[in-house]
Formats: structure tokens, C-alpha cells, sequence
């Protein structure tokens, strides 16, 4: 692992949604933002400002008329008060306190910006939780401070391929085998360097 020194303005604009047709998993995950969001007792407009996600955005994936991005979710998930893995349970409806989580009925998802697959690999609701993920080659997700607000502690075990870990201002670069434990809460971006190799990490996040 070596770390460097990251160049602010090479910083990229996330895409938050992806216009295209819903189907059965999108169509959940709006209904469980809206309904995450009225258990607040919150509007749209109080919604944005927690989170610095538009109106229309949150309007635009509350209707099932885009996907949204890992990275939305990311923004959206801290003010809930919900990781984004919790705010994915939720939305796939999974029940809390099993022991063991068949590998067959692991819940995955497919970030529609990146394409990223996502794979829950403890039993919902166990602490910590552990998370499979495969970026594709040149993709980059970022996450908010706010994510991670909620974490006592979370881990980056790197398996397979390159990955660059944007901490703030500091760069991390992680080889097979290499593990990275995170700081206090800063702005962060998951990067996968290589144009033609996918790199397959896991994350263990323990929560407050």
C-alpha cells in the first residue's frame, strides 16, 4: 500500500441518477426513500437541504423516473441515520437477526452509474458488516463525509486487482492483500485505475 497526496481539482462530479427504465428492485428503492423520508415527517425540500441532493433529484428517483447512483445513496443514506447497506436492506425488505447469510440469498445490487456490483455478504443487521464489491475498470464512486458519520470504524480489504482510496486530500493506493483503515469522516471516492481489469475489494464497517 502507498499513499500520495491527491489533487483537489482532479476531483470528478458524480452522476447521481441514470435516466432509464425502472424495474421491480428501483421501483422498491424509491418507495423506500419516500417512505424513509415521510417517517421523518420531512418534505422534499427540508430532504434536499440535509442531504445537498436537488429537490428535483429526490423527486425525479422518489417517482421511479431514474436510478439512482451509489453515490446518491451515499448522500442520502447519512441523514436517515442509516448506512447505505441498512437503506439497501430496507429497501429489499430483508429481516434483521439471522445468523448465517446463504450465499445464494445474499442481496446484491448493480450501482446504474458505474455499474459496480454490490454484495451483502453478513446477515442484515449484524455488526460489523461485511461487503463484497467489484468495480469495473476506470470506475470511481464517491461518498460524502456524511456517509460515514455513522461508523465507529471501517475497513478496506483489497483481493484482486488496483484500487485508489481518495481520503480527503490523501490518496491511498491498495495492492492484493493490502488492507486500509479509515480516519475520522472526510469526503472519499473508491477508484479503480486500470483500464482493462476489475478489482474486487471488501469493506467491514462497524457501526456507533
Amino acid at each position: 500500500m502507498s499513499t500520495m497526496q491527491d489533487d483537489p481539482a482532479a476531483a470528478q462530479q458524480p452522476d447521481f441518477t441514470v435516466p432509464q427504465q425502472p424495474d421491480d428492485a428501483a421501483r422498491r428503492l424509491a418507495e423506500r426513500l419516500r417512505l424513509e423520508r415521510e417517517a421523518r415527517g420531512w418534505s422534499i425540500a427540508e430532504l434536499a437541504a440535509r442531504s445537498g441532493v436537488s429537490r428535483a433529484m429526490i423527486s425525479k428517483v422518489e417517482r421511479a423516473e431514474a436510478s439512482p447512483t451509489a453515490a446518491l445513496l451515499g448522500r442520502l443514506s447519512g441523514p436517515f441515520g442509516l448506512t447505505l447497506s441498512a437503506l439497501l436492506a430496507r429497501a429489499e425488505a430483508a429481516p434483521a437477526g439471522g445468523v448465517v447469510a446463504r450465499a445464494a440469498e445474499q442481496a446484491r445490487w448493480r450501482d446504474p452509474g458505474t455499474g459496480y456490483l454490490r454484495r451483502q455478504l453478513s446477515p442484515p443487521g449484524a455488526d460489523p458488516e461485511l461487503v463484497r464489491v467489484e468495480l469495473p475498470p476506470g470506475a470511481r464512486v464517491p461518498y460524502p463525509a456524511e456517509s460515514y458519520t455513522l461508523l465507529r470504524g471501517q475497513c478496506v480489504w483489497l483481493l484482486e486487482g488496483t484500487l485508489l482510496f481518495h481520503e480527503g486530500r490523501v490518496t491511498h493506493r491498495l495492492e492484493p492483500g493490502d488492507c486500509l483503515a479509515l480516519g475520522p469522516p472526510a469526503d472519499c471516492a473508491y477508484e479503480n485505475p486500470s483500464a482493462t481489469q476489475p478489482c474486487l475489494y471488501v469493506v467491514a464497517l462497524a457501526r456507533r
